[in-house]
């Protein structure tokens, strides 16, 4: 770690420069492919055979004339888009020629302190949910090919500028965390591809045609149209691997000590949105139960959702309420998971902002209150019931469920009296197709679902960290 910041800026000059020259030759590109396309009556989401079964009819009305990407219907070509993406072009290419001088910009203190601040654990989660809630609402507008880009340069500047701190620098380029970066721009990169073929079927659903997939019925032999491609790609990926092997150290440590523990000590990515899980739920319950509900939620969706619409091909608004549920599981109760395990925890599994110093002897005030402390003490002002000395196994039960007893109601609430509940509002409809023990299966395991988040808010906001205590019998919820 350098204790100098001028100094870190000073070697990381160089290779952040050729980062700003890769930048800006896919500008340039994005800039050649907007002067390239052209447009000749597209319909809105055009794919391939749309312009030749269009070229022929002659009865095309002013709706098929819909613009793509920014083109005209007449066929010019895209002249402001190009000029915006040469201009970004120029910015990245000054910035390059900054950092190869030895002076890239660097993000100011004031700004990363302001972002430390603001990925809070309970603002970064919220916000993360009320994120997804927006790019869902505005899907339409986010999936444009000129938004996606020009987001995706948004965050590329950001990089750019936080590589210039040491802190965030030593995460990202972390060997653990290389691939995980990599990973999340390629998440990023294939969720937009789905949304934006969803997003055009929907459009050409509505237009009265149908989806994209249909225009792909034409079969070609394996070989070699199929295995000539894989071929290819193998050959590449190997190459890659191979160089990757050579210009990146493999993250080798010394032999296991069980005297000498890393502090923090992070599973692998893949296990990492477990391991975080362990901050708010029980071992046996992360370990066991949870792992076990996914997989069974999972083989029951054929069963429980029947709707044949949107079948083979991608859609949005046919399967609103599995797309939804899908990416809230997904991406805001998995990845965002490993990615606050991976950016945000840092010794003894404090959560640390992305430019904090990670301090070991930072301290966070965390009490672990129980709900019936909260109840029995804060609440009523008592003490937690006892059993007296010498009671039955019967007895003692009884005084551990007496004390227990407001989140058994809350739990009896939860999963018992919420289902109908919502299956006489908002789920209304759903109840009343899929019957009642369907929709009672689909609602259970969809509130424990919820119970994640949830426990992750009570825990960062109230240090609540179990509704269900009962250590006596290993049950703690």
């Amino acid at each position: 770690m350098y204790t100098d910041p001028r100094e870190f800026v000073e070697t990381i000059a160089g290779p952040l420069g050729w980062f700003y020259v890769v930048v800006c030759v896919l500008n340039v590109g994005a800039a050649i492919c907007a002067w390239r396309r052209k447009s000749s009556r597209h319909t809105p989401c055009a794919v391939r055979g749309d312009s030749e079964k269009h070229s022929t009819s002659s009865t095309d009305d002013a709706s098929d004339r819909t613009p793509v990407n920014g083109t005209s219907a007449d066929g010019t070509r895209s002249v402001p888009a190009t000029i915006g993406w040469l201009i970004v072009a120029a910015v990245f290419g000054v910035l390059a020629t900054l950092s190869f001088a030895g002076r890239p910009p660097v993000m100011p203190d004031r700004l990363k302190l302001a972002i430390d601040g603001l990925f809070s654990p309970v603002s970064f989660t919220l916000g993360s949910f009320g994120l997804l809630t927006v790019l869902y609402l505005g899907r339409t507008f986010f999936v444009k090919p000129v938004v996606a880009w020009a987001a995706f340069n948004a965050l590329l500047l950001f990089m750019g500028l936080s590589m210039t701190d040491p802190v965030f620098a030593s995460i990202v380029t972390k060997p653990d965390n290389v691939p995980i970066v990599a990973m999340v721009y390629l998440l990023g990169f294939f969720t937009w591809l789905g949304v934006w073929q969803a997003v055009c079927n929907d459009q050409r659903n509505q237009a009265g045609k149908p989806p994209a997939e249909k225009d792909f019925q034409e079969k070609v032999l394996t070989w070699p149209d199929l295995v000539y491609p894989e071929l290819i790609c193998m050959i590449l990926v190997t190459v890659l691997l191979v160089v990757w092997s050579l210009v990146l150290r493999a993250p080798l440590e010394g032999p296991a000590n069980p005297a000498v523990t890393p502090n923090p000590s992070k599973a692998p990515w893949y296990f990492l949105g477990l391991q975080e899980l362990l901050v708010f739920s029980d071992p046996w319950l992360v370990g066991v139960v949870v792992p076990c509900l996914i997989v069974f939620g999972l083989a029951a969706i054929p069963y429980l959702d029947r709707n044949p619409e949107g079948s083979g091909y991608y859609t949005i608004d046919k399967r609103k309420f599995a797309f939804c549920t899908f990416q809230f599981g997904f991406l805001a109760l998995w990845v965002l998971l490993i990615l606050i395990g991976t950016f945000f925890r840092g010794p003894n599994w404090n959560f640390f902002g992305l430019y904090e110093v990670r301090d070991p002897h930072k301290v966070a005030a965390l009490c672990n209150v129980k709900l019936s402390e909260y109840f029995w003490v804060i609440l009523l002002g008592r003490g937690l019931p006892q059993a007296p000395a010498g009671a039955g196994a019967i007895a003692r039960l009884g005084y551990v469920l007496w004390r227990e007893i407001a989140g058994i109601v809350f739990l009896a609430v939860y999963f018992i009296a919420a289902p109908p509940l919502l299956g006489r509002t908002i789920l209304k409809r759903f109840r009343r197709d899929m019957g009642f023990w369907r929709y009672t299966l689909m609602t259970v395991l969809l509130l424990l679902m919820l119970t994640i988040p949830l426990k992750m808010i009570l825990r960062w906001t109230l240090n609540l960290n179990y509704i269900v205590s009962i250590p006596e019998y290993l049950l703690n919820f």
